[in-house]
């Protein structure tokens, strides 16, 4: 099952075994169906989410144009991981070649790096909305807007260059086998024979400006967002303040909540099957959530 190749006195990997969940067996055949129709649901809600709001007059406003921007990176994210998922559940495992794998983790750190951009744009957004009303639109422009998405999308992508280069120039000589569902971060350090310290002590380093940054914003944002609303007097004004920022609390949580039990719990706390799981759940469940919670929370979507 190994291919290798002889380079410099080192044998190295130029394809990966990926296991996924090898030992389910029969069970493979309902999984792999699940997974189909989640990733379904989740291309055409998402695509439904920003057809609607390229489409609706009414819906032009900043708030969705950050959702469309959600969707479509929920979009990428899940087609960089879900097809071949399917495959190696089908098939009881899959191999993929080094630079597919590489690839694969590239789209797949660019877009949850992206994700927490988003999401704090999209606080700040609804922070405006709610404690700052009369300077939103003059704050909030188009043009403004437009700034906003560029960073969060450029940032995304640069940030998860600078994590896969360096493991690029590790040396990968064996073995080649990562039981997981995708290519990960902690899986592909395990090929490596090189010192990967320096790796891990980037990656924490980076960590600050692409999870824990935003995620302070957030907290932030919304520390204001409850003490507006608390000083509305009356309960439906607050029912209403209280219902613009909801959809997107959820999903933060569930985000944050999710990545948090990926990748602060430590691996000998967990088994391999709850990793997977939530990975699966991160990478697959999440974007197919997103436009249902945002739809079923939002009186403008549903109308």
């Amino acid at each position: 099952l190994s291919h290798t190749i002889e380079m410099e006195n080192h044998t190295m990997v130029t394809e990966i075994i990926l296991l996924g969940f090898h030992h389910l067996h029969s069970m493979r055949h309902l999984l792999f169906s699940i997974i189909l129709v989640v990733y379904c649901l989740t291309i055409s809600g998402n695509v439904i989410i920003i057809v609607l709001v390229s489409c609706c007059r009414h819906l032009h406003f900043p708030m969705y144009f950050f959702l469309t921007q959600m969707s479509v990176s929920d979009i990428l994210l899940t087609t960089s991981i879900a097809p071949r998922m399917l495959s190696i559940i089908h098939h009881e495992g899959g191999i993929i070649s080094f630079k597919a794998c590489i690839t694969q983790y590239y789209f797949f750190g660019a877009c949850e790096a992206l994700e927490c951009f988003l999401l704090t744009v999209m606080s700040y957004d609804r922070y405006l909305a709610i404690c700052n009303p009369l300077q939103y639109n003059s704050i909030m422009d188009h043009a403004f807007c437009i700034k906003l998405i560029v960073i969060s999308w450029v940032l995304g992508f640069i940030m998860a260059l600078l994590i896969v280069v360096p493991i690029t120039q590790l040396v990968y000589c064996g073995p080649n086998i990562i039981d997981h569902l995708f290519c990960d971060f902690d899986p592909l350090l395990k090929l490596s024979c090189s010192d990967t310290l320096i790796i891990h002590i980037e990656v924490f380093f980076l960590a600050v400006p692409i999870i824990f940054i935003p995620f302070l914003m957030v907290i932030v944002s919304y520390v204001y967002i409850a003490l507006t609303i608390a000083r509305i007097p009356s309960i439906s004004g607050k029912k209403k303040a209280f219902s613009t920022c909801s959809s997107h609390l959820t999903v933060v949580s569930i985000f944050y909540g999710t990545l948090t039990g990926i990748y602060t719990v430590p691996n000998n706390v967990r088994s391999l099957t709850t990793s997977k799981i939530l990975s699966m759940f991160l990478t697959v469940v999440t974007p197919m959530l997103n436009p249902i919670i945002y739809s079923l929370r939002n009186n403008d979507i549903r109308e």
